[in-house]
């Protein structure tokens, strides 16, 4: 039994930091799997990782507890971070649904519980299927173990009040909304120029009712531009799916002091 409790307070640590990597982390997080299963997930993976950490255990005490709340937000800052940047797609979505008129029609968003453009979470779903199709599921679980490399279990207390950290949150926040902007720019500029010429057609036929005659047409182009830039969309996806990865790495490195 002394034999075992040292080794448990190195596999609670790994459970601390994988289980609240899942709990914001986008599609292992999703509401619709149980939450039996996540957790079940985030043990076994624990138990899996345990074998490869080369760490002397940690005695029961006060520094240990906080070790734990290390753990535990390492892991929610890593996932929030990658969930951030998925979010860039239901950015774009609402963007898209202001314009076309779909702002009054939203769906509950199963992830969240909140409001979600209708666009917005049919990109956010062929988001998630390329994810998967592309393995960045794995390179997600990479990351949660890579992520010892850099963020030591033993370390103290990350960087998470240093100046490179905040100007760091804020770069990947202004990138964010550049990405969104170019998945929607095609449909707004599309939808503008439509705007423009009903705005013509109205000046010019005045007896023609333009609210009425207008609102299906923009929904028809928008759909028709939604369906031509299907492929350069899923390509500015996978860009963020790079960028995702590559923000995670930096992120580890900057909490680990580096």
């Amino acid at each position: 039994m002394e034999e075992i409790i040292p080794s448990l307070t190195v596999l609670l640590l790994i459970i601390a930091r994988v289980s609240a990597f899942f709990v914001t982390l986008p599609l292992f997080s999703h509401r619709t799997i149980p939450a039996t299963h996540r957790i079940a997930f985030a043990v076994v993976l624990s138990w899996m990782m345990y074998y490869t950490m080369d760490v002397e255990p940690f005695e029961v005490n006060g520094d240990y507890l906080l070790l734990i709340i290390k753990e535990v937000m390492v892991g929610l800052f890593i996932g929030l971070l990658a969930y951030i940047i998925m979010s860039a797609v239901q950015i774009a979505g609402g963007f898209i649904d202001f314009q076309m008129g779909f702002a009054i029609a939203n769906v509950i968003d199963p992830q969240t519980g909140a409001q979600s453009p209708l666009i917005g979470q049919f990109l956010n779903t062929l988001a998630l299927l390329l994810l998967l199709a592309l393995n960045g599921h794995h390179l997600l679980l990479d990351g949660i173990f890579y992520s010892y490399q850099f963020i030591p279990m033993e370390l103290a207390w990350p960087a998470f009040g240093q100046e490179n950290y905040v100007e760091f949150i804020m770069k990947t926040f202004a990138g964010i909304f550049a990405v969104a902007f170019q998945m929607s720019i095609p449909i707004v500029a599309t939808l503008f120029l439509v705007d423009i010429a009903l705005g013509i057609t109205a000046r010019t036929v005045p007896q023609l009712n333009i609210f009425v005659v207008g609102f299906p047409i923009k929904i028809g182009v928008s759909f028709l531009v939604l369906l031509i830039m299907m492929g350069v969309l899923m390509a500015v996806v996978q860009e963020m799916f790079e960028i995702m990865v590559v923000s995670m790495r930096d992120l580890m490195i900057i909490l680990g002091g580096g």
